[in-house]
This record gives structure tokens, C-alpha cells and sequence, in this order.
């Protein structure tokens, strides 16, 4: 599969503050951030410590949920899976979950502005959020890739990095909390770990469906895969052919 679109279109290159409302009522926030505007011209607000990369789109586009499904976006971090779903035609019910609230703000703040009533962001810990179990079709989680080595002296980058607060068996395990039976959970994570990852799924009684590797070019080891799997299925992979993105660029083909 060859990416050749880009996977937005321009970046506004200007900061201004916004007033960001947390989930939980603990007032506002003010903090200046970036705007990237999607390829239907959805836009994100970013900030040094929220943003996202190519990872995050090609997740979004690999699990995309149905117009209506119910969806959630797990380590959401500046909301990109949700926001991206939406630029892309979902307009069904969508929880962004994220623990630090800055990110969970800047989201709240983007859906505000655009008035995206379906998508609701969620400041809280994935491994004690315990509403609508049980009722979403799809979720979809960019983890944390690390499980040691030097960490960032950023709190926000180290978080989002080292699974200090978010471990791969919990993001399976609210996973499995939050799906309907038949229904989909979807990450993206570093090649050499995904007899790993696939061992845990299965563990949380989530069958590994689809799996697809990310290459900048055909004669490339991957730097990515992406993964599906579905609650309480039977055992069946498909490996689908390479998703080839330029190097340096977050490109996919739409």
C-alpha cells in the first residue's frame, strides 16, 4: 500500500492562548499553543508537549470506525485519533481519554471552538475509568513504547514515552472493559516488540485480526506496526501488505 496524500494539507504557523475547560470543572487554562489543520480542515491544537506524529494518523486510519459506531480514543494526549476520525466522516459518539490535563484541555478547547458535539474528551486514568463498559465498537490506543531506558527530564514527554502510569496490559485491559463483544481495539507499536503485544491481547482474551507493517520504503525494515484485534473472536490473522509512507513526511493514502 503506497502512501501518496498527505495526511493534512497546510499548518497554521502562529500561537495564541486559549481558555481550555477541564473535564473535571477545575476551571481553565490558559497556554499557547499551535494549530494544525487536518485534510478536511479539521484543526488540533498542539503544544511542544501535546502533539502528535505520523504513528498517530496511521493508527486512525487503520481502525477507522463506522460513520455512527461509538468509539474511543485511549492515551488520546492532544486528541489526534478523535479529531482525525472526525476530519475523516465519523460523527458517532467518541471518548478521547488522557491523564495529563493539558493535553485532555487543549482537545476540549479544539472541540469547543468547533463545535464537535460527538467527540468527548475525558481527563482520567485509563486503569480506573469504569463508564459505558462494555458499549464502544472501537478503540484505539498510540501507548507508551517504552518500558526502560533513559527517560525524557520533560514529566509530559517521560509520560507519554515510559509506561510509568500506563502499562500495555492495562491499556488491553480497558480495552476489553470497554468493548462490545466482536468489538475492535487498535495500536500502533515498535516492531520489536510485537510478540509482546500480540501475547498480552490474547491474554485479555482480544484476538489479534489484522496486523500491517509501516516501512519508508519497500527495502526497509519497519519502524511501525499496526494491530487490530477483536473481543472474544476466534483465532485468524491476516497480515495485510506494507503501508510505505516517504521518509520524513506523514504521508497516507486517502
Amino acid at each position: 500500500m503506497l502512501c501518496s496524500r498527505p495526511a493534512f494539507c497546510f499548518m497554521h504557523k502562529f500561537r495564541r492562548k486559549i481558555p481550555c475547560i477541564f473535564w473535571k470543572g477545575n476551571g481553565t487554562l490558559s497556554m499557547e499553543h499551535s494549530t494544525e489543520v487536518l485534510y478536511n480542515r479539521t484543526m488540533v491544537y498542539c503544544t511542544p508537549e501535546h502533539r502528535f506524529g505520523s504513528d498517530a494518523l496511521l493508527l486512525a486510519r487503520f481502525c477507522e470506525p463506522k460513520r455512527s459506531q461509538k468509539a474511543a480514543d485511549l492515551c488520546s494526549g492532544c486528541g489526534i485519533v478523535a479529531l482525525e476520525w472526525h476530519d475523516r466522516g465519523h460523527r458517532g459518539p467518541c471518548t478521547a481519554l488522557e491523564l495529563q490535563p493539558e493535553g485532555s484541555a487543549l482537545l476540549a478547547a479544539a472541540v469547543e471552538e468547533q463545535q464537535l458535539t460527538h467527540i468527548t474528551p475525558v481527563c482520567a486514568d485509563l486503569r480506573t475509568w469504569r463508564q459505558d463498559e462494555g458499549q464502544f465498537d472501537v478503540c484505539a490506543c498510540n501507548p507508551p513504547y517504552f518500558t526502560e531506558g533513559p527517560q525524557s527530564k520533560n514529566a509530559a514527554h517521560a509520560l507519554a514515552r515510559h509506561e510509568n502510569t500506563c502499562a500495555l496490559e492495562d491499556v488491553c485491559a480497558c480495552g476489553f472493559r470497554l468493548l462490545k463483544d466482536g468489538g475492535r481495539l487498535a495500536l500502533c507499536h515498535r516492531p520489536e516488540r510485537l510478540a509482546e503485544v500480540l501475547a498480552v491481547l490474547r491474554a485479555h482474551r482480544l484476538e489479534p485480526k489484522r496486523l500491517a507493517f509501516v516501512k519508508n520504503a519497500p527495502e526497509n525494515a519497519p519502524w511501525l506496526f499496526l494491530v487490530e484485534a477483536q473481543k472474544n473472536r476466534r483465532t485468524g490473522l491476516r497480515v495485510e501488505p506494507d503501508v510505505l509512507i516517504r521518509a520524513g513526511a506523514a504521508l497516507y493514502g486517502r
